[in-house]
C-alpha cells in the first residue's frame, strides 16, 4: 500500500468502509510490521476487517478463535499420538535413542493455526479472534510469536517464520491485558458508526433499500443505542433489521408496526420488552408533534 488512502480504497474495494484515523493506523501497523490489536464492542466490525484486509492483501486467512480453556494444543502444535504409536510398533529392534528422537521430529507434528502462519511459505494474515476470551497464561504465551514471528517447541528448538505474517489480534474488552503484549502491537479502538456512516454501509451493502428506510432505520438504531441495554444493537443487526423490514414490504419505519421484528436487533428478552416500552411513548410523541 502506498497511503492510508490507498488502504482505505482498497478495503472499500472489499465491502468494507474505515475511517480516515483507523486506516492511518492500519497502514502504519502494515508499514512497520508490527500485530494490530483492534479492540471494541462486539459487533463495530473488528473481524470483518481483518477479513477484508486478507482478501484486499491476497493473503491466506488463518483465524485462531480464542475461547477460556484454549491451550497450545489447540493453538501452537501438537504430536500425532497414533502415528507415533505406529512406529513404535514398526521398530521394535532398533535402537531406543534413536526412535526417541525420531518420534519427536517434523515428521509427527501437528500443526495447529499459530504454528501454521509461522511454517506458511506463502503470505498469510493470522488472526487471532476474540482475545479476551483466553486466559492470561494463553497471553503470555504469545508474546515471543508477537515480537519476533517465532514460536519456540521444546523438542524441536526455535522456529522462526519463513514469511512474515500480518497479524491481527482482537478483542471486545471484556478483561484488560498485559503492558507487555500492549506493547508489542499497534492499536486501533472501533466503535458504534455514526448516523452518517452506518447510512453509508447500509446503502453499501443493501443498496436495494429504499433510501428513506436507509435513513429511516439508521436513525431508529442510533436512538436504540443510547437505551441502557445489555447488548446494543450491530452493525450487522442493523442491516439484518433494516433487510427484515424490506422483507415485509417496508419503505419506512414506523413505530407502531415493529413488534415482532426486535428480535432481528435485539438479542435478549429484557431488552426487548424495555425497547417495546420505550416504542408506545416514542409513538405517543411522534403523533403528539403532527
Amino acid at each position: 500500500m502506498i497511503s492510508p488512502l490507498d488502504l482505505a480504497r482498497v478495503l472499500e474495494e472489499e465491502g468494507y468502509l474505515i475511517d480516515e484515523e483507523a486506516a492511518t493506523t492500519l497502514f502504519l501497523a502494515l508499514a512497520l510490521e508490527k500485530p494490530c490489536l483492534i479492540e471494541g464492542p462486539a459487533g463495530v466490525g473488528k473481524t470483518q476487517l481483518a477479513l477484508a484486509l486478507a482478501r484486499a492483501e491476497k493473503r491466506k486467512l488463518i483465524r485462531l478463535q480464542c475461547y477460556e480453556g484454549l491451550d497450545l494444543s489447540k493453538a501452537l502444535y501438537d504430536w500425532n499420538y497414533a502415528k507415533q504409536l505406529l512406529r513404535l510398533q514398526l521398530a521394535k529392534t532398533e535402537n531406543w535413542d534413536k526412535i526417541k528422537v525420531d518420534l519427536f521430529s517434523k515428521e509427527f507434528l501437528l500443526s495447529r493455526p499459530l504454528l501454521e502462519s509461522i511454517l506458511s511459505p506463502e503470505p498469510v494474515l493470522l488472526l487471532i479472534d476474540e482475545l479476551d476470551k483466553s486466559d492470561e497464561e494463553f497471553e503470555s504465551f504469545l508474546l515471543e510469536l508477537l515480537a519476533e514471528f517465532q514460536v519456540t517447541i521444546p523438542e524441536l528448538g526455535t522456529i522462526s517464520a519463513k514469511t512474515k505474517p500480518v497479524v491481527i489480534l482482537t478483542s471486545n474488552n471484556t478483561r484488560d491485558f498485559s503492558d507487555a503484549l500492549r506493547r508489542r502491537c499497534i492499536h486501533i479502538y472501533l466503535t458504534y458508526p455514526s448516523l452518517e456512516r452506518e447510512i453509508t454501509i447500509l446503502r453499501s451493502q443493501a443498496p436495494e433499500l429504499s433510501e428513506r428506510l436507509t435513513q429511516d432505520v439508521c436513525g431508529f438504531v442510533a436512538r436504540v443505542r443510547k437505551l441502557p441495554l445489555q447488548k446494543l444493537p450491530s452493525v450487522s443487526e442493523t442491516l439484518d433489521f433494516a433487510r427484515a423490514l424490506k422483507a415485509l414490504q417496508k419503505v419506512e419505519l414506523n413505530y407502531g408496526e415493529l413488534m415482532g421484528t426486535l428480535s432481528v436487533l435485539l438479542k435478549y428478552p429484557k431488552d426487548i420488552a424495555k425497547l417495546e416500552e420505550r416504542l408506545r411513548k416514542w409513538e405517543t410523541e411522534a403523533q403528539h408533534r403532527f
